[in-house]
């Protein structure tokens, strides 16, 4: 009787491995939060050991710190990619005000929320979360800082400009929780009327865009 040949098994390299457990451990805390991305959650999730997990994260915190930091990378660059090919920085702009608001948007502020309430108990990610801070706060004041440089617009200060930007993102954000979406129409446009202000555009100017594919 002939034997039935079993497939063979391919060993994933450490990379690979490694990349596959940061992204199950994402997707957990963006749907289910921070506190359920445990070392046996993300086993569970992949089909494999415990022990597997624990090899490339002996602690778990790590695993925590680096399941955020992934998530709120990987928006940085869908909201203000890093290279830019196509349309200028007004354009760039206008396509991350677009796309800061909407339910993708909520889901990322909720993990934010998330991660800056754990991050009080939790050494590792507050300093993950001040990490991504930084990233986001250079990115876009980069941005800004290209658009001047191109005449698009005036500039005095592009950190500042952006630092307030974010922070009124920031306290839109805080309601993610809450599924509250009724603000009047001057708050939500809030942080749109800062940057026109700052970088003197026109009203509108940042506004009304639909967000370009990337």
């Amino acid at each position: 009787m002939l034997s039935r040949a079993q497939p063979k098994r391919v060993r994933k390299t450490p990379e690979t491995r490694r990349a596959e457990i940061v992204a199950a451990a994402s997707a957990i805390a963006l749907a289910e939060g921070l506190e359920c991305v445990t070392l046996r959650r993300v086993a569970d999730e992949l089909a494999v050991r415990p022990g597997l997990i624990s090899h490339y994260f002996p602690a778990a915190e790590d695993l925590v710190a680096e399941a955020f930091g992934a998530a709120a990378s990987a928006e940085l660059e869908e909201l203000i990619p890093a290279v830019r090919p196509d349309g200028d920085a007004t354009g760039h702009l206008a396509r991350f005000f677009a796309l800061t608001s909407g339910e993708r948007y909520d889901e990322m502020s909720r993990l934010w929320l998330n991660a800056r309430h754990l991050s009080r108990y939790r050494a590792t990610l507050r300093e993950r979360v001040h990490h991504q801070e930084a990233l986001w706060r250079d990115r876009l004041a980069g941005l800004i800082r290209d658009g001047a440089a191109a005449g698009e617009f005036r500039a005095t200060d592009p950190e500042l400009t952006a630092m307030r930007i974010l922070v009124v993102l920031d306290g839109l954000a805080s309601h993610a929780n809450t599924g509250r979406d009724d603000h009047p129409e001057v708050i939500t446009n809030m942080a749109v009327t800062i940057a026109e202000r700052d970088l003197e555009l026109a009203d509108g100017r940042l506004a009304g865009r639909p967000a370009a594919p990337h």
